[in-house]
């Protein structure tokens, strides 16, 4: 059995409370190198790309990092808590899209450190892009519950500051893959491949 696998099989308290304490152990350690499968230098990216992501379809995007194990495990967990016809979308932050909504929302289309929830009129990194996830999929498990008062009270000092432990340490946890998701059979509707 995988990790991947053992971790979806405990409640979302539990596994919360694993990858904490994976964050506080791994702070002291330094940080696995990010791979750059997929990542490819663009001078300039299309502006329609970013218009049409928005332009029949108003649901906010999560940007991920496509290779990153950890990260999958997270889509799959929205996936599964946000049923059909699905409240988000997805982009893998090394395709295409991913690239231009990076930089429509101001950052290096190169930037995979961490994940954005993109809306029409703007962008959220960090802990804040994971607690505005928890409060649109509105979960029904003891952690997702408290994701509005925790964007609320938690000073992003402290929330950002366990994110970026875990971001920079995704690798190390569950590994990544050498290719890319930019998309899921099951799921067609909600990837956003191209537009």
């Amino acid at each position: 059995m995988t990790w991947c696998h053992a971790l979806k099989t405990l409640d979302f308290t539990w596994q919360m409370l694993i990858f904490v304490s994976i964050s506080v152990v791994s702070a002291f350690l330094a940080p696995a190198p990010i791979p750059t499968v997929g990542l490819h230098a663009v001078a300039t990216l299309p502006a329609k790309l970013t218009d049409g992501v928005f332009a029949t379809d108003t649901r906010p995007v999560i940007l991920f990092d496509g290779v990153c194990n950890l990260c999958n495990f997270w889509v799959n967990f929205v996936l599964d808590n946000d049923p059909a016809p699905g409240r988000l979308r997805f982009a893998a932050l090394q395709s295409e899209v991913g690239r231009a909504l990076l930089e429509r929302s101001g950052r290096s289309p190169d930037d995979i450190s961490s994940i954005v929830l993109v809306t029409p009129e703007d962008a959220f990194i960090k802990a804040d892009a994971v607690l505005r996830i928890g409060e649109i999929i509105k979960a029904e498990l003891p952690l997702a519950r408290l994701a509005p008062f925790a964007r609320r009270f938690v000073p992003s000092v402290i929330s950002d500051g366990v994110y970026d432990v875990v971001a920079k340490n995704r690798y190390r946890f569950l590994g990544h893959s050498d290719t890319c998701r930019v998309s899921d059979d099951g799921f067609a509707d909600r990837f956003i491949q191209s537009v």
